[in-house]
């Protein structure tokens, strides 16, 4: 299948990436609020969040779908390489 014609909204975007822009966008607090999971709620960090979101399929779910449903900016490098994707 040619990238082109790939209708998955998540093609190409890594854990890594969904966690970081989430993180920039509301702050771990907010995050934890969105999300009820420990790793967002109780000293949270970016490495030990991807350990558990890796090991544990239904919140790394949770963050796929908060991630989907976030508005983002035209601005976003994420959002423009969407819209170069689905033309």
């Amino acid at each position: 299948m040619s990238e082109s014609n790939n209708r998955d909204p998540l093609h190409g975007v890594t854990l890594k990436m969904m966690v970081t822009q989430l993180e920039e966008k509301y702050g771990w607090e907010e995050l934890g609020r969105r999300i009820r999971i420990r790793c967002f709620t109780h000293d949270p960090g970016l490495s030990s969040s991807l350990k558990f979101l890796r090991r544990t399929p239904w919140a790394r779910d949770k963050v796929e779908e908060l991630y989907l449903a976030t508005p983002w900016q035209t601005g976003d490098a994420w959002a423009q390489a969407q819209k170069r994707r689905n033309k």
